[in-house]
């Protein structure tokens, strides 16, 4: 188990009250389990059925900062096109690059063939067993080695993600706020977790989070976990976890240029370490706090027009406003990677740069 600080908390409970928590979402679990595709559910991993690390490795780099609904098919898709650990780090990285364009944080899909090359030429093929070695490998930091750990090796570890510390804040109504309280987060989770089904634990958990400790409107009278709250005693569950208010997001401005051959496009590859990095994109601008002259940066001179609209676009850190411009060629004679407009979903476009495309397309 990764190991957490110690804490010395009056919100502690007993050893009697943490077996009585243990043993009432199993409970809940054994009856309420999510049915999710990569999953080996309560009754079947009691008949022996094993979860493949593979399959859960993929869902929870997917899972990151993505939906079950909006990661599913991706899931799908890339177990099908590699079925094997080894499939996708033979594969040529840009495939997976595309295939990933839509789920967001691409720096997973770099670090995912990277992981998977690790795996296959230093493993054998096989993923290590003990949270320890998993976290040595690209790409895997703390929740993920500890459920990979959990689910299919049965190691007894702290899975703690964003809806398990949204259970524990209010099960301890913990009143020091997010990011701050990550790491008591952590540990009074640590208290609490199961030595034993230690893989149906964290799911349990998470699905708890997930399906009825929700954000808004928890269904507190379908918990399990309801009469041990701190948070639904005194009426305040919504209240929790505290968060220290966001500051508003800074606006970044920039133009892209899209550039027209015939039935074809040209693109260019997006440094690996910078933001979007290794995707494919349209040539533009640096993106920053003030517009500059933007056709001092475009890829060639031509009577570039401005297309109608502005392309807005939110990441993690920063709202971002693109100007958007065309031109067309007789032949794809500049320098740059021409891609054919109907075949265009095998190059990885993130998501702004589709945007992009579509706009410039009115």
């Amino acid at each position: 188990m990764n190991k957490t600080p110690a804490i010395k908390s009056p919100k502690a409970k007993t050893e009697r009250q943490r077996s009585a928590m243990r043993r009432d979402l199993l409970a809940w679990y054994d009856d309420s389990a999510r049915a999710l595709p990569w999953r080996v559910r309560p009754e079947d991993r009691a008949r022996g059925v094993a979860a493949d690390p593979y399959a859960v490795w993929l869902s929870e780099i997917m899972l990151q900062q993505t939906t079950v609904p909006h990661a599913t098919p991706y899931w799908e898709k890339f177990l099908a096109r590699f079925p094997t650990v080894t499939d996708l780090a033979r594969a040529n990285r840009d495939e997976v690059l595309a295939m990933w364009a839509g789920l967001g944080y691409y720096a997973r899909a770099r670090n995912l063939h990277k992981c998977a090359g690790v795996i296959a030429d230093e493993h054998g093929g096989a993923f290590p067993n003990t949270e320890a070695a998993l976290l040595k490998l690209p790409g895997i930091g703390l929740y993920t080695a500890a459920t990979l750990a959990a689910i299919c090796f049965d190691e007894a570890t702290n899975i703690v993600d964003g809806n398990v510390e949204r259970v524990i804040s209010r099960i301890f109504a913990l009143d020091n706020p997010l990011p701050k309280a990550r790491r008591e987060l952590r540990a009074l989770a640590a208290t609490l977790a199961a030595p034993k089904r230690a893989g149906d634990y964290g799911q349990a958990l998470m699905d708890l989070g997930a399906t009825v400790c929700t954000p808004r409107s928890p269904k507190c009278g379908d918990c399990p976990w309801q009469r041990h709250c701190a948070a639904n005693a005194a009426g305040t569950q919504t209240d929790y976890p505290k968060k220290i208010k966001k500051a508003k997001l800074p606006i970044r401005y920039g133009a892209v240029f899209v550039l027209r051959a015939g039935g074809a496009v040209m693109l260019e590859r997006r440094d690996d370490e910078g933001l979007l990095g290794g995707m494919m994109g349209f040539p533009g601008t640096a993106w920053g706090e003030r517009p500059e002259d933007p056709l001092a940066s475009a890829p060639c001179a031509r009577n570039w027009e401005l297309c109608a609209g502005e392309l807005r676009h939110i990441f993690t850190h920063f709202d971002l406003r693109l100007s958007v411009y065309r031109a067309e060629i007789p032949a794809p004679t500049q320098d740059g990677i021409w891609a054919p407009l109907a075949d265009i979903k095998r190059y990885a476009l993130p998501t702004v740069m589709t945007k992009a495309l579509t706009l410039s397309q009115k």
